[in-house]
């Protein structure tokens, strides 16, 4: 039997009943959609996390208060709460070699209040390196803080766009102007540019005032919440980090082992985050895919229910020559029609969910090559398990007792 009298046959038993057809193909769809969106969505936020992270600074490694535990991870942390960094760790860390900047912070958040309007956000103590470690820089007509500034105790601020936004109004200047933090006025010396979230911090939404400043006016505390090394090479990373764990823990006089600080790359964020929103995906997939578990079986239903139905038709084929291999083929054949059809349509609803997704809610949606071709050959796989049985069953009829068959 040629392959296009087996495709003719084909496409004449789906016409046949195209309503039995077309709701067979929808399980399919539905199944292969969803996998499609729920992967789409997740490849998304992993590279939204990727780039997030790497926007927080470039080759960095953030010194954080207290010890991170096994098994509890970065984000349950509960950064800032220990005070076991102190302005003294900053030389320290300036003496290891292949250390480009030092951004020493301190962070509380406080109301803010300027022109009748206020808002509470978080207040960074900061030195000039800022900047250079966090990637930011003021838009045009203002500045960052400088070390003049930092060593006068100067009360200036630079406010994040959204703060800016929030006191100020939109497209109002607030440069020059005076804020109250914590009942003490601040100058306005420049505002940022936006910069968005990076992962669970959000420099927008963010006032920077000196390190001094901040210690001495407005905490009353002379510990840090954190510090943020930037490496001049990213192969040196590693070096440095032990480096800095040894160097810290000798300051402190504390085992390495065990030190009441903890020292994170970016690769150790990314990667916890990562594996946050790889299960979560493969979660998400797992549920879509018991569509997909649903879908097969209605493919299996609707051939058997054909077998039945078209058993004159199969006694007679093989009345007049037709071999096993030709009937199960035939069935065979119809089943992988069908789930192909299903999978193609999947995948455009799959992107067009995703698509949908990406502009309505703002999540970003990534729909890989490699997700389409796996969720076509999971369909056309699905069309050749659950067609077996059905096309086995047919091609071992009896021809006399199928002839016979009302």
């Amino acid at each position: 039997m040629q392959l296009v009298d087996i495709l003719h046959e084909t496409k004449t038993a789906l016409s046949a009943n195209k309503a039995r057809s077309g709701l067979t193909i929808l399980g399919i769809v539905i199944g292969i959609g969803s996998v499609i969106a729920m992967v789409s969505i997740g490849q998304g936020a992993s590279g939204q996390i990727q780039s997030s992270i790497e926007g927080l600074g470039s080759n960095l490694l953030t010194v954080m208060p207290g010890f991170l535990q096994p098994g509890r991870g970065i984000v349950s942390s509960g950064r800032g709460s220990a005070q076991t960094l102190a302005n003294e760790d900053i030389e320290v860390l300036q003496q290891i070699a292949g250390v480009a900047y030092i951004s020493p912070e301190f962070q509380r958040r406080f109301q803010i209040v300027a022109s009748g309007n206020n808002t509470n956000s978080t207040v960074i103590g900061v030195n000039p390196d800022y900047a250079q470690v966090r990637n930011v820089s003021p838009a045009a007509g203002g500045s960052f803080i400088t070390e003049a500034q930092v060593r006068s105790l100067g009360r200036v601020a630079v406010l994040g766009p959204t703060v800016a936004q929030d006191l100020f109004g939109e497209g109002n200047n607030p440069v020059g102007k005076t804020i109250r933090i914590n009942r003490a006025n601040f100058k306005v010396i420049g505002v940022l540019q936006s910069k968005g979230s990076a992962g669970f911090f959000n420099p927008d939404d963010t006032v920077f005032v000196p390190l001094t400043t901040m210690q001495k006016i407005l905490a009353g505390a002379d510990f840090l919440s954190m510090i943020a090394i930037s490496v001049q090479d990213k192969n040196l990373m590693p070096q440095v980090q032990e480096e800095a764990l040894l160097a810290l823990a000798q300051k402190h006089r504390v085992d390495p082992q065990s030190p009441d600080f903890s020292i994170v790359s970016q690769a150790d964020i990314l990667g916890a985050l990562t594996q946050v929103t790889d299960t979560f995906t493969i979660f998400l997939a797992a549920v879509a895919g018991i569509s997909l578990v649903v879908g097969g079986i209605g493919i299996m239903n609707m051939m058997l229910t054909a077998v039945t139905e078209r058993t004159r038709e199969i006694g007679l084929r093989k009345a007049i020559g037709a071999k096993k291999r030709d009937i199960s083929l035939q069935f065979l054949m119809e089943a992988v029609v069908l789930t192909s059809i299903g999978g193609a349509m999947g995948i455009i609803l799959g992107w067009a969910i995703a698509f949908a997704v990406s502009k309505i809610a703002g999540i970003a949606t990534a729909v890989s090559l490699n997700s389409v071709f796996l969720a076509f050959g999971v369909s056309a796989t699905i069309g050749i398990v659950f067609g077996y049985y059905p096309a086995r069953r047919a091609a071992s009829l009896n021809p006399i007792e199928a002839l016979r068959y009302e």
